[in-house]
């Protein structure tokens, strides 16, 4: 609404169906936004018309949207994610991001991480309320446990992992929220620039190629299902398209066949 509002400099009140109709073609046409962030803005839009102002909504906005899309995740190799890790110097920024990797979390997951969340005796990590405020176990390997009571030792907060250290950098062990995402995020950058690596990688991408190693690995579809939160499996079956196993699979068939001809 506020992207709206600043698209035509007035109030979301004053804004016709008509402009928001241009605005939706601005966004698929000029802006070229993902079939995603489409849905999301017109789905804003239409809970403030009905919800808020109370008018009925025109439904020939609903055929204003991107295109579906099918893009493959970007996905780090197991050498790349160790040289952008090991650029990482901040050991708050650096166990996190190790984490969120050895556990296939996504960034919000990793950052909320409590004490109470390690099971050190089953070696589990208890997610709680993750996409669709599900809870879930994952797999805790020990490297990772022994990171995090390094990291925890360098601040002993009460209850969080994570937290917040403040912009004077001593505030974290009475920290009342955990660190920025923005500031692990923009870490995560810095490291992946000074790592050489040249792939277009975030944070979410570590929670990629956690599953793609997993299945190379020659892991279970179905237990990477469970440790990602996907409730259907068709979501990660697109991990099959990414594994190096497949691909090289596929080049044999390939050669084979070629060799025939």
């Amino acid at each position: 609404m506020r992207q709206l509002s600043e698209f035509y400099s007035k109030s979301p009140e004053l804004v016709s169906a008509e402009e928001i109709r241009q605005y939706c073609i601005h966004l698929k046409s000029h802006k070229k936004v993902a079939r995603q962030t489409s849905t999301q803005a017109i789905c804003a839009l239409k809970l403030f018309w009905e919800k808020t102002l109370r008018r009925s909504w025109p439904h020939e906005l609903e055929l204003v949207r991107a295109n579906p899309q099918f893009k493959l995740p970007v996905v780090l190799s197991a050498s790349e994610v160790r040289r952008i890790l090991a650029a990482v110097p901040a050991l708050d920024h650096r166990v996190c991001l190790i984490t969120i990797y050895s556990c296939g979390l996504r960034l919000g997951e990793g950052l909320r991480l409590q004490i109470r969340d390690i099971d050190s005796e089953r070696m589990l990590l208890h997610l709680r309320g993750g996409k669709g405020n599900q809870d879930r176990y994952v797999p805790l390997p020990e490297r990772t446990l022994l990171r995090l009571r390094e990291q925890w030792k360098t601040h002993r907060h009460a209850t969080l992992l994570f937290p917040a250290k403040g912009h004077n950098g001593q505030g974290a062990r009475t920290a009342p929220q955990p660190m920025c995402r923005t500031t692990l995020q923009r870490a995560f950058r810095l490291a992946l620039q000074a790592s050489g690596v040249k792939k277009h990688a975030h944070v979410h991408t570590l929670r990629h190629s956690y599953a793609t190693h997993l299945l190379e690995q020659g892991e279970n579809l179905r237990q990477i299902q469970v440790n990602l939160g996907h409730k259907s499996p068709v979501v990660t079956a697109v991990y099959t398209h990414l594994t190096s196993l497949c691909k090289t699979q596929h080049q044999k068939r390939l050669d084979d066949f070629m060799s025939d001809l």
